[in-house]
């Protein structure tokens, strides 16, 4: 039986049944259901629309089913088209008449919006979590990694060379500006629509604000018609989440070049590695180049909801039942990729002597030479030519660039002194800069933030 059949002398097609289902992926909002229920229930309390007896039985029956779903013993029926009518339908068995007043006042429409603020506004609080143990891990390899310096890289090529501490610590920044989407989203999405009903409110003495009080939101909703139609927190969530699977990504193709042999700047552990079915001497990251195919998958869960939301009128339209898979599906994903990358940099071996000879270049160095013209009070743009031209003559003649520097009147000995190993890293030292002058207090600032985000999750 639906709940809806009054209105119908026929029941529905099997093949309608088969194509609106949503119980397969909304059982998973089977705890945010009944808690918003048992809120309802003292909400019909504090109304007056139902005494005490009957709220005892339907609370009873609330935490029997919650007790069924949790052994497996729950028996869902073939009209349970989603967890809300499975959840009335069991409650109605085991209260009776009580039981069948338990949706007084409500609709699903305000049911489910309910549900899913509950399910998203916990579900970020734990991808936030996840997020600060994988920017812990960068923090402990930046500390662990002390004063080894490799190349930085611009378009794929050398650039100039930067601390391996600055380097790693440039994604837990990134990772930071992510915490930041994600509490901002759910401080926005903490409103219960509960009370709405189908679209317009009841003519019955609900208590909004008091339900919303009591499911832990921050407020309730002030137009019936939004709260249930609203779905902007879950494509807020999917993009905030489809951000951060790219930053995750970035991260995941580092660690795939760097640990290639032709970069040769990481080793792999073997817990984080697999091998070959075919190649007895393959070690693959595949933890890195997962997170960098399923940045993919999370786009395309944005777009696609998008797409969904853009012609929908106000309010509800069961079209909407297509926003938890998306959400559910990049939920799970994104929090398997950072416990993943998490322990895969945890575990990672650098290879400090690699990077510091890849960084040691001697034209790793140029902008230096130029900034020393500079500080003699050459325009930057004739010094830049002047180097520029050092460089080229090096590369096409063969000829040792260090010894040019060193014979060309306007630099000398002294700038041919920046060319030497290890120290054009040292001369980044303007704040937030790449070398070790700069790097102690963007390691102070890096702890703060992360103190601060501990505090605000």
């Amino acid at each position: 039986m639906t709940l809806w059949h009054g209105r119908f002398g026929d029941g529905p097609a099997e093949e309608l049944l088969a194509y609106t289902v949503s119980l397969p992926f909304d059982v998973r909002l089977a705890g945010d259901d009944l808690a918003g229920s048992r809120a309802h229930v003292r909400g019909l309390v504090r109304g007056e629309l139902l005494d005490g007896d009957e709220a005892a039985a339907v609370l009873a029956a609330l935490d029997q089913v919650e007790a069924e779903l949790g052994s497996g013993e729950f028996e869902f029926e073939p009209s349970d088209e989603d967890i809300h009518t499975a959840v009335e339908r069991r409650v109605t068995e085991l209260a009776g008449p009580a039981g069948a007043k338990l949706h007084t006042g409500r609709s699903r429409n305000d049911q489910v919006a309910t549900d899913l603020r509950l399910f998203t506004k916990r579900e970020l609080g734990v991808v936030v979590d996840r997020i600060l143990a994988l920017q812990e891990v960068l923090a402990e390899r930046a500390d662990e990694a002390g004063a080894a310096y490799l190349p930085g890289y611009t378009h794929l090529q050398r650039a100039q060379p930067v601390l391996l501490s600055h380097h790693l610590l440039a994604h837990g920044w990134a990772l930071a500006r992510d915490v930041d989407r994600l509490l901002d989203c759910r401080r926005r999405l903490d409103v219960s629509p509960l009370g709405a009903g189908a679209l317009a409110g009841s003519s019955l003495p609900l208590d909004p604000a008091g339900v919303a009080a009591d499911l832990g939101f921050a407020a309730a909703f002030d137009n019936s018609l939004d709260a249930v139609g609203d779905r902007d927190f879950v494509a807020e969530a999917l993009f905030a989440l489809a951000l951060l699977g790219v930053h995750l990504s970035r991260i995941g193709e580092e660690l795939v070049l760097w640990s290639s042999e032709e970069f040769g700047f990481c080793r792999l552990s073997d817990t984080y590695a697999t091998g070959s079915s075919m190649m007895p001497q393959k070690k693959n990251p595949d933890v890195a180049e997962l997170a960098r195919g399923k940045s993919g998958r999370l786009i395309g869960h944005l777009t696609g909801l998008l797409a969904t939301l853009k012609g929908l009128p106000l309010a509800y339209n069961r079209d909407l039942q297509e926003d938890k898979e998306p959400l559910f599906d990049a939920l799970d994903q994104v929090a398997l990729g950072l416990a993943a990358l998490t322990g895969m940099l945890a575990e990672l071996t650098f290879e400090t002597e690699r990077m510091a000879a890849a960084a040691d270049d001697p034209a790793a160095a140029a902008t230096d030479l130029a900034e020393f013209l500079v500080q003699a009070g050459m325009a930057f743009r004739e010094a830049h030519a002047v180097v520029g031209e050092l460089v080229r003559r090096s590369i096409d003649d063969g000829d040792d660039l260090a010894e040019m520097v060193a014979d060309e009147p306007r630099l000398g000995l002294e700038a041919a002194a920046l060319l030497e190993p290890g120290v054009a890293v040292t001369m980044r030292t303007t704040r937030g800069g790449g070398g070790p002058e700069a790097f102690p207090l963007q390691r102070e600032a890096f702890a703060a933030r992360l103190a601060e985000d501990h505090a605000r999750r």
